[in-house]
């Protein structure tokens, strides 16, 4: 019924809509299958940003985060700074923050596979397309890949020369600058392009603590926090020896230096959800200098296409590495300042630091070329990953273990061997079916332990942890053209996550926890349409799937993580996108995402929020005690971080000037629904209705060679809850409202 009633009204526009060629939409091509296919002709749920708007999300300086919320199903989040983004598509995700941790949402950049989280921080600029791929997608993108895959598509050598710049200035000094650059250097046979991003701020946030800390005494001090550097370069050459052999090399650099996550120590009261309690540009630190983190960052990846004649072979070879550290005053305040049962208390800081971390990867496919019915790949791939990650936890206000230091030593390696087949079996239906069988080993070795006031070796729990897995992963997806303008898409998928260790226990000396294997099954159903004579592109899509043994995070007495299996979560949601032009000089767009989820395991209980037993929040769980800690029942509640709804919409209207310029407005808001940030429920720990907007205002010139604006990032400076640490009542706010200038240019 749906079916014919899309068809109908793509028939009925068609017949009746007058030609409209400055209205129309352009086409938007994607790489999801890892070949080049119209958006609308993809049995895929994507949402996709293109360079430019992204580029105008980070005006403010906003990094890779700017994205939650502006795809239909991706929300992303940290409490850790800007080098540990956590990514979640239709709610599955991890709100672990260990430096180890592992994400069922895999970060794709120029076909290399950025597994550690600190990796998945490198910057994203000078970006042709980023492409969200929702659900499984362990067939052609096999790591960790329950929940989906975020691809970024940077702008590559071109035989022309080709060039944009984005530069801006707002509040607080921020500064920002993209751009790349590129052209031939040998006609026909070897070009570049060389891209950089430089992000400033200035310290905005002030530290009010006066008194004695373990660093001495300490003043209050204006502007102390809040600030970061950013630094990245990256150079790619493109050789074209022959028609059939064609290589690109590319190599990037990054330095970052900054503020890691701020808390705020009671920003929330027990019973309320306010964010009054709290100034976003005040805090009470007696430890942790000021929360500074830093990281260096290389990588180089080589890409080799030879054209066999019908044909493809592609060979990816890629290697990272980074070093760098965090630190944080992770009780979100002086402990003297916040007594528990009369007594101050608190955990100073702690630090993690991840060390030469190196992750080779390589890839190797074999793809047809041809046009006929039957389209195919095949491919291995290779995967390993080794660090050393130090953690070090100092307690002012003496509990238990108060200066503990360990250093971990993880691995992780895989491989995995897949293929695709799609094949026509008529003009108007597609079928289309992969498969992967992948190999997953983790490993993590206690290399040191000690505290670091006396030198004692207290831990004893377990010094080595392996883990390995071995499963398959395959979808089925089924595509067919209503007519020209409308398609409808099933697609059923099973994804893998490898099983994963916490190591980080032991810097409580609590033993490491571990996590079992966890595998999804999603189905999907919807449909792509352009209507109205191509003035408006209309795609929707509802899912259900179900994660059997998934991995959850929950936190101990001392704000730990602690990783274990839960049965299975269960969840359903819908998705919808829209860009409208109605007219030659107004683009609209829209995006709807709505999800249900919930965990189901009635014997899985999580550690509320408690300090030396004292519960500290308001629990609505059904609670049990063990010993002097407090759990509540998990059964029946949603994910955490996976908002209820989300709604996304843009407006650009241009008006057009005599001398073939245009002057310009466009707005985009966000709005997100109800969002629990822990396990169990409480009055405390989640959000609401939270939005945020933004507004540009300018002049672009005539054939968009350049654009001058003002621009404004969080207009309407809302001060949003994003995540807590339970424990203190801690909140962490969104970013404050910035306003600026912006000039752009584009060579072409």
């Amino acid at each position: 019924m749906l079916t014919c009633a899309l068809g109908a009204l793509a028939s009925a526009a068609v017949a009746n809509a007058q030609e409209a060629d400055s209205t129309s939409l352009e086409e938007i091509i994607v790489t999801a299958e890892r070949r080049s296919v119209n958006l609308q002709d993809t049995p895929v749920s994507v949402g996709v940003v293109a360079g430019d708007q992204l580029r105008a999300m980070q005006a403010g300086g906003d990094d890779i985060l700017a994205l939650a919320g502006r795809v239909p199903g991706l929300y992303a989040e940290t409490t850790t700074g800007r080098i540990f983004p956590r990514f979640y598509i239709r709610g599955l995700g991890n709100i672990d923050f260990y430096l180890g941790a592992s994400q069922p949402v895999s970060i794709i950049q120029d076909e290399v596979v950025l597994e550690h989280v600190v990796l998945k921080s490198n910057p994203v600029f000078d970006v042709q397309q980023v492409e969200v791929l929702r659900g499984p997608q362990g067939s052609l993108f096999g790591r960790n890949t329950t929940a989906g895959i975020i691809k970024f598509d940077t702008a590559k050598p071109t035989q022309t020369l080709q060039g944009q710049a984005q530069a801006s200035y707002g509040s607080y000094n921020t500064t920002t600058f993209d751009g790349g650059i590129g052209g031939p250097i040998v006609a026909d046979k070897l070009a570049f392009r060389v891209s950089a991003l430089y992000q400033h701020r200035d310290d905005w946030v002030d530290n009010t603590f006066r008194g004695t800390s373990a660093d001495g005494t300490v003043t209050p001090q204006k502007d102390a926090m809040g600030d970061f550097d950013e630094r990245d370069l990256r150079l790619q050459i493109l050789a074209t020896p022959t028609e059939e052999l064609s290589v690109l090399a590319s190599a990037h650099v990054r330095q970052y230096e900054g503020t890691s996550t701020l808390f705020h120590r009671n920003g929330l009261k027990k019973g309320s959800n306010s964010t009054d309690f709290a100034e976003r540009d005040q805090v009470a630190y007696d430890e942790a200098a000021n929360n500074p983190q830093a990281y260096d960052t290389a990588g180089a990846s080589l890409k080799i296409d030879y054209d066999l004649g019908g044909v493809k072979l592609t060979s990816i070879s890629a290697y990272e590495t980074t070093d760098g550290y965090s630190r944080g005053d992770t009780d979100g305040g002086a402990a003297a300042n916040f007594p528990v049962g009369g007594a101050p208390n608190g955990f100073g800081q702690s630090q993690g630091a991840v060390k030469d971390l190196d992750q080779i990867s390589q890839e190797i496919r074999l793809a047809s070329t041809t046009d006929g019915a039957l389209k195919w790949q095949v491919g291995g791939f290779y995967f390993d990953s080794r660090d050393i990650t130090n953690f070090y936890q100092r307690a002012f206000f003496v509990r238990t273990n108060p200066n503990n230091w360990v250093s971990l030593e993880n691995i992780n390696t895989s491989w995995a061997v897949f293929g695709q087949v799609s094949y026509d079996v008529t003009p108007n239906l597609t079928i289309t079916a992969g498969a992967r069988q992948t190999d997953d080993t983790k490993k993590t070795r206690l290399l040191k332990s000690a505290d670091t006031a006396t030198g004692a070796v207290t831990y004893t729990g377990r010094r080595y942890v392996k883990l390995s897995d071995s499963q398959p992963s395959w979808d089925l997806s089924a595509l067919y053209k209503v007519t020209g303008d409308v398609s409808v898409y099933a697609r059923v998928a099973r994804g893998f996550r490898g099983p994963t260790i916490q190591g980080r226990s032991a810097v409580f000396n609590a033993d490491f926890t571990t996590a079992d294997s966890e595998t999804i099954l999603s189905w999907e159903a919807g449909f792509k349409s352009q209507l109205l004579n191509n003035t408006l592109r209309l795609n929707a899509s509802a899912f259900t799937y179900k994660v059997e043994d998934i991995q959850l995070n929950g936190n101990d007495s001392n704000g730990n993580g602690v990783l274990f299996n839960a049965d299975k979560a269960e969840a359903y949601g819908m998705e919808a996108e829209a860009q409208w032009r109605p007219i030659a000089n107004l683009t609209l767009t829209a995006g709807l995402s709505l999800l249900h989820s919930e965990i189901k395991d009635k014997r899985v209980y999580a550690q509320v929020c408690a300090l030396n037993g004292v519960v500290v929040c308001t629990v609505q769980n059904p609670t049990i005690q063990v010993g002097s800690n407090v759990f509540a029942q998990i059964d029946g509640q949603p994910l955490p971080n996976a908002p209820e709804y989300n709604v996304d919409f843009t407006a650009r209207y241009e008006h057009p000037l005599a001398n073939g310029g245009a002057l310009f407005a466009a707005t985009d808001w966000n709005v997100q629904g109800y969002t629990n940030y822990v396990l169990y429920k409480t009055r405390e720990f989640y959000s609401e209705g939270n939005f945020e907007g933004g507004l540009k205002l300018g002049y672009t010139a005539p054939g968009g060679a350049y654009e001058v604006a003002l621009f404004g990032r969080n207009i309407t400076n809302e001060k949003n809850l994003k995540g807590v640490i339970e424990n203190y009542m801690a909140s962490v706010f969104n970013e404050p409202r910035i306003v600026g200038v912006s000039v752009s240019a584009k060579l072409r």
